[in-house]
């Protein structure tokens, strides 16, 4: 069988898999650097999904390195359906935080300097443009992997 691209196991799976724990992480990162993002709920909501996509690409990417290093590829299909699952799980949550953040955001900015002044707001744009990019990744991982589960 053909390897294919972005699946679990190869080179293209480990680089997803690592930009969605750089994006993850800097997002997180971001939101985290103002003490007031707990007074949102959008905002709380993003902090507990990237705390579950990190711990998630974090483990995904050491076993995609061992698969691509080792040359030993999972292929069975009950274990790629779970990681199919719960990447298609996480990058919906992904894109409902992501979205979320980045609506609470424009309303605050729109509000006025009273509620997000311009360095707290722009932080609170790029914590959702990371998490944006975060959730492209996720789901653009689920799909390759949904693309391998019929060959096998």
């Amino acid at each position: 069988m053909d390897e294919l691209p972005g699946a679990l196991g190869t080179s293209a799976s480990l680089a997803l898999r690592l930009g969605q724990a750089v994006f993850s992480s800097a997002s997180l990162i971001f939101m985290c650097l103002d003490v007031d993002f707990y007074s949102y709920t959008s905002f709380c909501y993003l902090v507990i999904v990237m705390g579950l996509a990190i711990p998630w690409s974090l483990t995904l990417l050491v076993v995609d390195a061992y698969s691509v290093f080792i040359r030993c590829l999972p292929r069975q299909p009950r274990i790629i359906l779970v990681i199919i699952l719960g990447d298609l799980v996480l990058s919906f949550l992904l894109l409902a935080a992501a979205s979320s953040t980045a609506s609470v955001t424009d309303l605050l900015h729109d509000a006025g300097r009273s509620y997000c002044s311009a360095n707290l707001c722009g932080r609170y744009q790029m914590s959702a443009a990371m998490a944006f990019l975060c959730w492209s990744l996720s789901f653009a991982s689920s799909l390759f992997n949904l693309w391998l589960l019929p060959s096998l």
